[in-house]
C-alpha cells in the first residue's frame, strides 16, 4: 500500500494497519518470512533491466553504476538474509555463572513492532529494499518514506506485492520532510534514517521527546591514505573509482586524498591521466563510467565549495571548465587546499577530490582524524602491519585496506559511523539485531527452594554468604572448595529459614 502526503487522520490509520499487519507477521517463523525474501530476490533478478531504467530516470546515474551499486548490492543482501537470517535470529544459549548454578540463560530476538524507515535520494532502490527486508525478516511492520527527490514512485510496493508480502506489513508513504516529522509524532518503535547530518540531528531531537530509539546513518568526509610502498596503478584506479562512483554522491566516497611525499608527483600524474579517461553521460547501454548529479540542490552545494576553494587559492588540476550549473559535473581534482576552505571540512557529496601531500604516519593519522565525521577510510600500503596499525588509530566506523568503499560490500561486517557520521550499526547480523528487541531470559527449573539472596537476612546467612563470596572470587582450588562448602550450607540454610522464618 502507498499513500501520498497523508494528513494526521490518515497517519493514525497507517499506524493502526501497521500494528495489525505486524501481529500477523509475528506469527510467522523466520523461515516462513524468508520465503517472501526468496520470491522478492527472484523477481528483482528477473526485472533488473526495468528496475535500472527506473533508477536512472530518478537519479541520472550511469547504467553500470545503477547495476553494480543498486541491483547487485540489493541481491547480495537478500542472498545473505536467505542464508544467515534464521541462524542470526534464533534463540541464543549463553553461559550462566557459577553462582547461578542450576539455571539456564538465553537471548531472544523478538520483533520491535513498527519501524519507520526514512531513506535518502542517492541510492533509492538499495536503501529501500535493504532496511525494509531486514525489518521484515526480524518480524516488524515497516513504514517506508522515500526521498521526495528520488521516490521511485510505485516501484517498491509493486515488487513487494508481486512477491506476495502480507498486507500492511510494509506501507510506502510519499511526502516531504513534514510527512516524516508527522510519522515520528505517532511514535514508531524505532526509526532508521539515512541522510544528512542536519536532518539526522532534527530526527534525533524529535525522537528524544518520546524516547524513540534511532539508528542514524549519516554523512562522511572519508580519507584515503596512500603510503610510499602502495602500488601506483591500483591505488590511483581505486582513488578515481572511490571518489567518483555515483559521481561522488555516496557517504563513503573519497573526499580527502592523502599521498606520501615520496610518490606524490607520480601518483598525481597517473591520477589525472585516469580522470581524463572517464566517460561521463547518462547512458542506456552500460558504456559510461559516471552519470550526472541527482539533486539540483547538491549541484549548488558543489558550486559553493568549488567557488570558495578557487577564491582562497586552491589549484584546479581538472574540471576547471565546469560552468557551475551543468549537473554533468566533470571530475574536479584540487591541490593546495587549506583548512579554511569549505571543501576541506564540509561533506561535499560530489565529484571533488582534494589532493594532499603528507610526510609520515603520525602526521597523516592526525590529519585524517581532524574531522567532525568518522564514517569510512582506506589505507593503501604493502606493509600490512602498518595498515593494521593505522586502521586501529583512525577514528572511524569502517576501514578498507588496499581497497576502497568495500566494508559495506561484506554483509558479514557491521556498517555505521562515529562522531557526526551516525549512531548504531546495521547490515549482517548486526542489522537483524538492530531491528530486534534483544531480550534476556533466565530459566530456573527449581520449583521449591528459597533463593539465598531472598529474605530473611540473618547473621548466619551473612556469614555463609561472606564465606561463599571469598571462596568464589579468591580463585584456585582452595577458593573453589571454600565456595562449594559455604554455598552448599548457604543453600540449605536459606531454604530452611525462608520457609520457616526467623527463630
Amino acid at each position: 500500500m502507498s499513500i501520498k502526503n497523508p494528513d494526521s487522520e490518515e497517519i493514525t490509520q497507517i499506524y493502526s494497519r501497521a500494528k495489525q499487519g505486524q501481529k500477523q507477521l509475528a506469527g510467522l517463523s523466520v523461515k516462513q518470512r524468508l520465503k517472501y525474501i526468496v520470491a522478492l530476490k527472484e523477481i528483482i533478478l528477473a526485472r533488473k533491466e526495468d528496475i535500472i531504467d527506473r533508477i536512472q530516470q530518478d537519479t541520472r546515474k550511469s547504467r553500470s553504476d545503477a547495476l553494480i551499486s543498486e541491483i547487485f548490492g540489493t541481491l547480495d543482501h537478500l542472498s545473505f538474509l536467505c542464508a544467515q537470517a534464521a541462524k542470526g535470529l534464533q534463540d541464543q544459549k549463553v553461559k550462566t555463572p557459577l553462582a547461578l548454578m542450576g539455571k539456564k540463560s538465553r537471548v531472544f530476538y523478538d520483533p520491535l513492532g513498527t519501524v519507520l524507515v526514512i531513506s535518502p535520494w542517492n541510492y533509492p532502490f538499495y536503501q529501500a529494499i535493504v532496511p525494509i527486508t531486514i525489518s521484515f525478516v526480524a518480524g516488524n511492520s515497516t513504514l517506508y518514506k522515500p526521498s521526495e527527490i528520488t521516490p521511485l514512485t510505485g516501484l517498491v510496493e509493486d515488487l513487494l506485492e508481486e512477491a506476495g508480502f502480507p498486507k500492511d506489513v510494509v506501507q510506502v508513504i510519499y511526502g516531504k520532510g513534514d510527512t516524516g516529522s508527522a510519522l515520528i509524532d505517532e511514535r514508531p518503535d524505532k526509526i532508521f534514517f539515512t541522510g544528512s547530518v542536519a536532518t539526522g540531528k532534527k530526527i534525533m531531537a524529535q525522537a528524544s521527546q518520546q524516547l524513540i530509539p534511532v539508528e542514524l546513518e549519516l554523512g562522511g568526509k572519508d580519507p584515503m591514505i596512500v603510503f610510499e610502498d602502495a602500488d601506483l596503478e591500483r591505488s590511483t584506479a581505486g582513488a578515481v573509482w572511490g571518489g567518483l562512483t555515483t559521481l561522488g554522491q555516496s557517504c563513503t566516497s573519497v573526499e580527502r586524498l592523502y599521498v606520501h611525499d615520496a610518490i606524490y608527483d607520480d601518483f598525481k600524474a597517473l591520477l589525472l591521466k585516469r580522470v581524463g579517461a572517464i566517460v561521463q553521460k547518462v547512458d542506456s547501454d552500460g558504456d559510461a563510467d559516471v552519470g550526472a548529479m541527482t539533486s539540483d540542490l547538491q549541484v549548488r552545494i558543489i558550486k559553493q565549495q568549488f567557488d570558495d576553494a578557487k577564491s582562497k587559492g586552491a589549484a584546479i588540476l581538472s574540471g576547471e571548465n565546469w560552468d557551475g550549473e551543468d549537473p554533468l559535473i566533470p571530475p574536479i581534482i584540487l591541490e593546495d587546499v587549506s583548512n579554511d576552505m569549505l571543501v576541506a571540512t564540509e561533506e561535499t557529496f560530489g565529484p571533488i577530490i582534494p589532493l594532499y601531500r603528507f610526510y609520515d604516519e603520525g602526521e597523516v593519522v592526525d590529519r585524517a582524524n581532524d574531522s567532525e565525521f568518522g564514517l569510512s577510510a582506506s589505507v593503501w600500503t604493502g606493509d600490512l602491519k602498518r595498515a593494521d596499525r593505522v586502521a586501529r588509530a583512525l577514528v572511524t566506523g569502517n576501514v578498507s585496506i588496499n581497497n576502497v568503499m568495500l566494508t559495506e560490500g561484506n554483509h558479514h561486517l557491521p556498517f555505521g559511523g562515529v562522531k557526526d557520521s551516525g549512531i548504531g550499526r546495521y547490515k549482517g547480523v548486526w542489522g537483524l539485531h538492530a531491528f530486534s528487541n534483544t531480550k534476556a531470559i533466565l530459566i530456573d527449573a527449581n520449583k521449591n527452594n528459597i533463593e539465598a539472596n531472598w529474605y530473611p537476612y540473618t547473621k548466619t546467612k551473612y556469614q555463609l554468604f561472606s564465606e561463599m563470596t571469598e571462596g568464589l572470587f579468591k580463585g584456585g582450588i582452595g577458593g573453589f572448595i571454600k565456595f562449594a562448602l559455604a554455598g552448599t550450607k548457604l543453600e540449605s540454610y536459606s531454604n530452611k529459614v525462608g520457609k520457616q522464618g526467623r527463630k
